[in-house]
């Protein structure tokens, strides 16, 4: 399916990306209003419209009389699906750094919370995911195995009865999609990975707190030594 950015969309992309990429430093003001819309092409509406945009996702600073300044990366919300996109084009290795980090420092305790709280529904969500994952597995391409991993962390995080971590795995569905993508670039990754995500959902159906934190590990574990080793790696992190 292709998705059409309406104009508003496309000039929030384009100043996202022009910003995740360094074209502007932390500090500098943008370019002055009619420029910049005439350089982008949009009318002075639209191009304060996406500026506004950007100051919610904490990019963008505006202050009468001193314009709109770049704020610095600290504090710009990283949940952001735009940012987290536009940071997959311009810092791919940073992403996939963070969202192994972010990882290790989650999952694990929620499964472990998933072992103690999850129900009967929860239970099928997580094999109905992992189905879905063997089938992809099991098909030329692989078409949709990493649409069904995600579909499973996320699962698993619903899983834990915490609210918080339930909104977080849609939040970070982007950043998983690139750590996946290149994961299971890794000859045999994918194949690995089966057995590892049921032992999940068995410890989580039998509410083994300790298995379900060390399948969960296990998993992150292989999972960057396979994006050490994938074809798939950024070109920059050697």
């Amino acid at each position: 399916m292709v998705h059409f950015l309406t104009m508003h969309q496309r000039v929030v992309d384009e100043l996202g990306r022009r910003i995740v990429g360094g074209a502007w430093e932390p500090g500098d003001p943008l370019p002055v209003e009619d420029t910049l819309a005439a350089e982008i092409g949009v009318s002075r509406g639209v191009l304060r419209e996406a500026v506004k945009a950007l100051v919610a996702k904490g990019m963008l600073h505006v202050r009468p009389r001193t314009g709109t300044r770049v704020l610095p990366p600290e504090q710009w919300n990283h949940l952001d699906r735009d940012v987290l996109r536009w940071k997959q084009a311009g810092d791919a290795t940073a992403l996939l750094r963070d969202t192994g980090e972010l990882r290790r420092i989650v999952e694990p305790e929620a499964a472990r919370l998933a072992a103690g709280r999850a129900g009967s529904d929860d239970v099928r969500a997580l094999y109905d995911a992992l189905a879905a994952m063997e089938a992809a597995a099991a098909t030329p391409g692989r078409s949709g195995y990493v649409e069904a991993d995600i579909a499973f962390h996320r699962a698993l995080l619903d899983a834990s009865d915490n609210r918080l971590l339930g909104s977080l795995g849609r939040a970070v569905g982007i950043a998983l999609e690139h750590s996946f993508l290149v994961s299971t670039q890794t000859p045999g990754a994918v194949e690995a990975s089966l057995p590892r995500h049921r032992a999940i959902v068995e410890a989580v159906e039998a509410r083994d707190p300790a298995a379900a934190t060390a399948a969960v590990l296990a998993i992150i574990d292989a999972a960057e030594q396979e994006i050490a080793q994938s074809p798939g790696l950024p070109s920059d992190v050697a």
